[in-house]
């Protein structure tokens, strides 16, 4: 639920005329006030009013001063039936604008809206965004590691199988890797991360961000593991882990690692081999097996 700090006059909402179309609304992912005037102006104007939560969206209007007039706010989430998206699309083409917001953050990014997304695109329907709050850039921000590339990996799955094959396929990202993560479950993922990761991998758990308990918690993933597997905390979590940072082999490393995987495998399986061990281009390793190949004869 929204951290409550009621807007007062000063926001100076306009309701104005839309164009038809689909807006997709960012709204807050804590304090209320963090919504941007625009997406008010967009509420308050939209002829339609759609959310995943009609509870969450109607408080939120409540606290800034943002009236119904008449309208009533639809549900669209994940078990909504495909007659609601074709329902919305259909009045998009008859001149209605429609205002869509997930329960909190930024529509679509681990959140409903998507199916919605596309057909709008399929239908030729005008979408825009009146882009707000996220979880993953604002974790970002205050998490410590680099922000430079960021791999998002939403939730991970939650049998402890499929996690793990989850984890290991983003083990070699470049990037800082972000995730979505249930607070009953963060001890078991921190747990799986450092098998799959490695426990010497620098992360951050960044807890109920932008509300009062916020709390950034920093460390290896061995120590993070070890404290989550004693604490079950509250709250909505992101999880951030740095990049893997694989070694460098030089050319002669390549070449004696393509000498051996030729005596297995066929140059193309070879070269696939070496190229994911080692976090290569394919091009590079392909071409060093080509010059390998060269000398042979």
């Amino acid at each position: 639920s929204y951290r409550v700090q009621r807007a007062g006059p000063a926001l100076n909402i306009h309701k104005q005329k839309l164009a038809p179309g689909i807006t997709f609304v960012g709204v807050p992912i804590g304090t209320a006030r963090d919504i941007t005037l625009r997406a008010l102006d967009v509420l308050a104007s939209a002829d339609m009013l759609v959310s995943e939560d009609t509870r969450s969206l109607l408080k939120l209007m409540d606290i800034h001063g943002i009236s119904l007039g008449g309208r009533k706010i639809s549900a669209l989430h994940d078990h909504s039936s495909a007659g609601v998206v074709e329902r919305l699309i259909k009045a998009a083409q008859e001149g209605k604008s429609i205002a869509y917001a997930s329960e909190a953050g930024m529509p679509l990014i681990a959140d409903p809206g998507f199916e919605l997304s596309r057909a709008a695109a399929v239908a030729g329907v005008p979408v825009t965004c009146a882009p707000g709050p996220s979880a993953v850039l604002t974790a970002l921000a205050l998490g410590g590691l680099p922000t430079d590339a960021f791999h998002f990996a939403g939730f991970l799955p939650s049998a402890k199988a499929a996690r793990l094959a989850a984890l290991e396929s983003v083990r070699d990202i470049r990037a800082t890797l972000v995730f979505y993560e249930s607070p009953k479950r963060i001890g078991a993922m921190l747990r799986d991360a450092k098998s799959a990761l490695g426990g010497t991998r620098t992360a951050a758990v960044c807890r109920e961000l932008t509300k009062k308990f916020e709390e950034i918690r920093r460390g290896s993933l061995d120590e993070l593991a070890e404290f989550y597997a004693q604490t079950t905390p509250k709250g909505e979590i992101v999880v951030l882990m740095d990049r893997g940072h694989l070694e460098k082999i030089n050319s002669d490393d390549l070449e004696m690692a393509l000498l051996g995987a030729l005596k297995e495998l066929s140059m193309r399986d070879a070269v696939d081999l070496v190229s994911k061990a080692h976090a290569l281009p394919r091009r590079q390793v392909y071409q060093a097996a080509l010059e390998l190949s060269s000398k042979d004869d």
